[in-house]
């Protein structure tokens, strides 16, 4: 009867999360991370055509090494890092619709920088996950540094 009420005591725990898989007690188990909110994703024409209207602001996450080598959206603010930049890089007026853009589909940083503007108080924030790249390759016209 004892082993029964072990086994049961193990299921319990196992499916409370008190106990990882093997049975051991999660010492350094993480929080559980915060549900993000998905980012929404423009294309490049749709970059384009807000650009030319003025109802946004292209940001641009990438490296300095990338610039040179890719150029830039015409207008694009240019980030320090896109993990660390600070408010003061971005356009004053909160509300002002931001896009930011990185390398391409593979990178992140554009994910990254947005996420940050919104945690600092930015309300309208968007990505074009084609990057510089897709905005290369639909012959799109570039700033170059």
């Amino acid at each position: 009867m004892k082993s029964l009420s072990n086994v049961l005591m193990v299921a319990l725990l196992s499916t409370a999360g008190v106990l990882g898989s093997t049975g051991c007690k999660k010492e350094n188990a993480a929080p559980a991370a915060k549900a993000e909110v998905p980012l929404t994703s423009v294309s490049v024409t749709d970059l384009e055509a807000s650009i030319t209207r003025g109802d946004c602001v292209p940001v641009d996450a990438n490296s300095d090494a990338t610039r040179k080598r890719m150029g830039l959206v015409p207008g694009a603010v240019k980030l320090s890092d896109s993990e660390t930049f600070a408010a003061s890089e971005l356009p004053t007026d909160k509300s002002k619709t931001l896009v930011f853009y990185c390398g391409g589909e593979q990178c992140n940083a554009s994910h990254v920088a947005a996420r940050r503007a919104i945690s600092i108080g930015y309300a309208n924030v968007k990505i074009m996950s084609a990057g510089i790249s897709g905005w290369v390759e639909a012959g799109k016209k570039v700033q170059t540094l």
